[in-house]
């Protein structure tokens, strides 16, 4: 058993309190039968037998706009984790797009820095785009670091800004203050404003704010948090909790090349520029990194690009263009669970083995 996800907190500030909501519960998709998307609704059974044994919480397919399969609880709303990257992408394409931000500005120019030991001039070189891409040659310690991050951190100073890619919690923290600093908006008001609205998300935009580690709290029953770990580094994390029927209209929102009922929310230019590999990160399996989403680059065995980003190697977004399909796979982080990275590959071969064609 796995133990329940904690945070530790000392004090809590409510930033806001609205509980309006934007939409109903569920898919604004047709449900339709798996076959008419060549899927084998015998398989799917099977599918959803292996996750109730395995312990998950939810699993959505959809297929060119139709919802195919939904088991579980996807109206549940639980901590995305790292897919909290992948939505932060979104408002990045937008503000970079409308000129509010250039990537070519370094921290430098943006005045950013870090508690002792503060950043040096070299890291300060660092663009956005850099951190965009995960290669800022920043090596400072960031707020929500697992220690799988810990362990592969190069030391301070080893590499030159956009020299190697590293998963890097700090660049990822930073992005979220300067989208905050260059809007001056919250990137929470940011997000119900162009991404839960237009999508009609089950989305309340409630979120607060927990700071300085002390004392054991659960996951808060909120739509979004900000982390402070003020020992290792003046910037937050930014933690979602969406339901997955969210995270599925969210990637079919990227499945449309960022259009919606006929409204342009992501510049399709954008989705393309940051769902390209800017980084080889496992070149057995063809696994790159492009800004802020995991690529699947075409290779010998793999004729199309797809995208993807995994919270805690369990929870799953996946794009797949050239199938016309979106993947959202739910654990329950926030409570003891049982459901494994070995079993989140099995229920990944689970999903493309029941595709009859």
């Amino acid at each position: 058993m796995t133990p329940k996800f904690y945070f530790n907190l000392l004090f809590i500030s409510i930033f806001i309190t609205s509980t309006n909501v934007h939409g109903q519960s569920g898919l604004p998709f047709e449900k339709i039968q798996p076959a008419e998307k060549n899927f084998s609704a015998s398989k799917l059974d099977s599918l959803g037998q292996f996750l109730e044994q395995a312990g998950s919480s939810a699993l959505v397919i959809l297929a060119d706009g139709n919802q195919v399969y939904s088991w579980g609880e996807p109206d549940q709303k639980l901590l995305v984790h790292s897919i909290r990257k992948a939505l932060l992408n979104s408002l990045y394409g937008i503000y970079v797009s409308n000129g509010t931000i250039d990537t070519t500005m370094t921290l430098a120019e943006l005045g950013i820095d870090d508690t002792e030991p503060s950043l040096t001039p070299e890291e300060k070189k660092a663009t956005i785009a850099d951190l965009l891409k995960s290669r800022s040659g920043v090596y400072h310690h960031a707020a929500a670091v697992a220690e799988g991050m810990l362990r592969g951190m190069p030391e301070r100073g080893s590499h030159a800004p956009n020299e190697v890619y590293y998963y890097n919690n700090w660049d990822f923290n930073t992005l979220g203050h300067i989208l905050e600093k260059l809007t001056g908006k919250s990137l929470f008001d940011l997000f119900d404003q162009h991404i839960a609205k237009p999508l009609n998300m089950d989305y309340g935009n409630k979120y607060i704010t927990v700071t300085d580690v002390s004392e054991k709290w659960e996951i808060p029953d909120v739509d979004g948090f900000y982390q402070y770990e003020s020992d290792k580094s003046k910037y937050p994390a930014y933690h979602f909790r969406l339901t997955g029927n969210d995270l599925a209209k969210y990637g079919q929102l990227y499945l449309n090349n960022g259009s919606w009922n006929g409204q342009q929310i992501i510049p399709a230019q954008w989705i393309e520029r940051s769902t390209k590999p800017h980084s080889v990160t496992n070149e057995q399996y063809g696994i790159g990194y492009g800004m802020l989403w995991n690529v699947l680059f075409p290779t010998e065995n793999r004729s199309s690009k797809s995208f993807f980003h995994t919270g805690v190697g369990i929870h799953m977004l996946g794009i797949y263009p050239t199938a016309g399909m979106v993947l959202v796979h739910r654990v329950n982080t926030e409570e003891d669970h049982h459901f494994n990275k070995g079993e989140f590959y099995q229920m990944i071969s689970k999903v493309w083995a029941s595709k009859t064609e």
